[in-house]
């Protein structure tokens, strides 16, 4: 629980993904467009990624990926964030975290 909380605070937006999840690409293709640069860790790719996926899911993702974490604090998947998008509320979070300037 503590590896991940250390990597969401790396940087304003982070998202923990698997390569071959279409609603991951969703997500990092919709924060792309935002012209948002997120740090993804891909639990397909990196080491103790299935240990991860086990302490997201501990933390309420479900499923665990992806999973979107804003000013280091879990936003949720990709149906939260399709729905904060939606909201028109996820560009003043982005704004509010530092992932937005304009």
């Amino acid at each position: 629980m503590e590896r991940v909380t250390k990597m969401a605070a790396e940087r304003p937006v982070v998202i923990f993904s698997k390569s071959s999840c279409c609603m991951s690409y969703s997500v990092k293709k919709l924060f792309s467009d935002f012209g948002v640069n997120p740090i993804v860790h891909e639990l397909d790719e990196i080491q103790g990624g299935q240990e991860i996926e086990k302490a997201l899911s501990h933390l309420g993702c479900d499923p665990p990926y992806p999973a979107v974490f804003i000013g280091g604090e879990l936003v949720g998947g990709a149906s939260k964030v399709m729905s904060l998008h939606l909201e028109l509320s996820l560009i003043p979070m982005l704004k509010r975290a530092g992932a937005l300037w304009v």
